[in-house]
């Protein structure tokens, strides 16, 4: 750019970090359903987002099942990965340091990573479309058909889900679970049950988020990668807080589309890490954090 300063270049830019900024509010939000209700840091996020995808992909691609049907499916199985997950790995772990707890999700990730190769093999692969594919523009911008599309799914779960564990009787016990674990086993809430409902409500939001993200990107077994972002995601808004993950994702997509564009795509991350310490080094609790998380 020569001259005077591309304003309509920066807008569409930032209009494209905003929309993959809610990708990421997506995936963040199933991480901190989880932390909310067990505590428990699941590093595994973007490895259960990936497994996602691939199920999607078995689905439709080679089973060869109608959209409308290949995509519940594959979220419900991934769900019922979660609830699996949770039953086996991380009930017994329950009073344990939550450095082990973390550790077992450290080992989930590599494992889910490794049953990808060996089902699917490492290689690239596409999924179905399953967007409209008309171009955007918002004023004079340009915005990609699927990242627009995507975040306006994104957007819709993320209601979706505010309201449901608003209102939804399961979502008052979550919620009530995740203020105090006593007070909610002392008005009868079956707090093991609470554990469940929070893994199979993660696992499936991060399964959404992986058909998104591969649908507009490819997928493959390094997709776990993007669970990095949204590790940066929830740090920087407060790993106990929905309000955080939401400004955290939009904030951090913002952040690396400005860094892509401007400086190059190999600084996206440093630029995403600095925001990450300059935000710890104020409020080491994240944006919107409670004081009484423990740290690792």
């Amino acid at each position: 750019m020569t001259g005077n300063f591309d304003w309509a270049y920066l807008f569409e830019i930032s209009l494209t970090g905003i929309a993959g900024g809610g990708l990421y509010a997506l995936a963040a939000l199933a991480f901190v359903m989880v932390y909310k209700a067990t505590r428990v840091v699941n590093i595994a996020i973007g490895e259960l987002l990936m497994v996602g995808a691939y199920l999607f992909f078995t689905f439709a691609s080679m089973f060869a099942l109608p959209l409308w049907l290949a995509i519940p499916a594959a979220v419900l199985g991934t769900g019922l990965l979660g609830a699996v997950i949770e039953r086996t790995m991380i009930r017994p772990l329950l009073g344990e340091p939550p450095i082990s707890v973390f550790m077992v999700t450290v080992g989930l990730a590599s494992v889910l990573v490794g049953l990808v190769e060996m089902i699917w093999t490492a290689d690239q692969r596409r999924l179905p479309d399953f967007m409209p594919t008309q171009p955007i523009m918002v004023g004079d911008a340009f915005l990609a058909p699927k990242v627009f599309w995507g975040a306006m799914i994104a957007v819709a779960f993320i209601a979706a889900v505010l309201l449901v564990f608003r209102f939804w009787r399961g979502g008052v016990a979550l919620r009530a679970t995740a203020s105090d674990q006593a007070a909610a086993y002392s008005v009868g809430i079956n707090v093991p049950r609470v554990f469940s409902l929070a893994w199979v409500a993660s696992a499936m939001l991060a399964a959404i988020s992986g058909i998104i993200v591969g649908s507009i990107g490819g997928i493959s077994s390094s997709m776990g990668v993007f669970g990095l972002s949204v590790l940066v995601v929830v740090i920087v808004g407060g790993l106990d807080s929905v309000l955080g993950a939401l400004v955290g994702g939009i904030l951090i997509g913002l952040i690396e589309a400005l860094a892509g564009a401007y400086l190059g795509g190999e600084y996206k991350l440093l630029a995403t890490f600095i925001v990450l310490v300059a935000v710890l080094l104020v409020r080491p609790y994240g944006l919107f954090g409670t004081h009484e998380i423990e740290r690792l």
